[in-house]
């Protein structure tokens, strides 16, 4: 049986924060499917699953990268939300490269736990960025102009307009206008989407995140 497109793959070892996730998911009118396991999701995961996963980064024995590596063998397409109380540098960036649709730290804020899912869901199975990495991110990142360019990483890094603005000499309402153009551009509707990018093309270190280490 096909789950419904709003289906929503629990993985986490941690019996109560999986719980406490689920209840938070069904809440909202949610479908979730929890699991304790990597392997046990990965064994109940039909060719044709829609929806997206919340994937716990450090787990016995098959680890959230690893779920994460088994899926792409699978060419899956789904959205994976990697939550973690240990994201430490290396991990965040090959989450990134490898394709992750967000990156959260526990605890984490409920409401920005369910933007994100909201999101994943909206943008599946085409989530705007369904191959981050290797050529896709180069031809994507050489669409933009050069004044595009100088407006996308500090974009990525988490610098506001007026910030931008007074890097590069220009007026608050340009650099609106550049930041508008490169989103189209990359195909990205949030700004998460626009820092994947800058990571993943060696661009950006995710120290270099204004105003948080991750």
């Amino acid at each position: 049986m096909t789950d419904t497109p709003t289906t929503v793959y629990v993985v986490d070892d941690d019996a109560g924060m999986l719980e406490s996730t689920q209840w938070l998911l069904e809440s909202v009118g949610l479908h979730v499917k929890p699991y304790r396991d990597g392997r046990q999701f990965l064994d109940a995961l039909s060719a044709n699953s829609s929806g997206c996963v919340i994937l716990d980064v450090r787990m016995p024995g098959l680890g959230g990268l690893n779920v994460q590596e088994e899926l792409q063998k699978r060419s899956s397409n789904l959205p994976i939300i990697f939550v973690s109380g240990h994201a430490d540098v290396p991990i965040v960036v090959r989450a990134f490269k490898s394709g992750a649709f967000d990156f959260i730290e526990k605890p984490f804020n409920e409401q920005l736990l369910l933007d994100s899912v909201q999101q994943a869901l909206q943008e599946h199975p085409q989530t705007g960025l369904p191959h981050r990495g290797g050529d896709n991110i180069e031809a994507l990142i050489a669409s933009l102009t050069r004044r595009e360019r100088d407006v996308f990483l500090p974009m990525a890094q988490g610098y506001t307009s007026r910030e931008i603005a007074d890097m590069l000499g220009v007026s608050i309402k340009t650099i609106d206008l550049y930041r508008s153009r490169v989103m189209k551009r990359l195909g990205a509707e949030r700004m998460p989407d626009v820092t994947g990018i800058a990571i993943a093309a060696g661009l950006l270190h995710p120290l270099d995140l204004r105003g948080s280490a991750v």
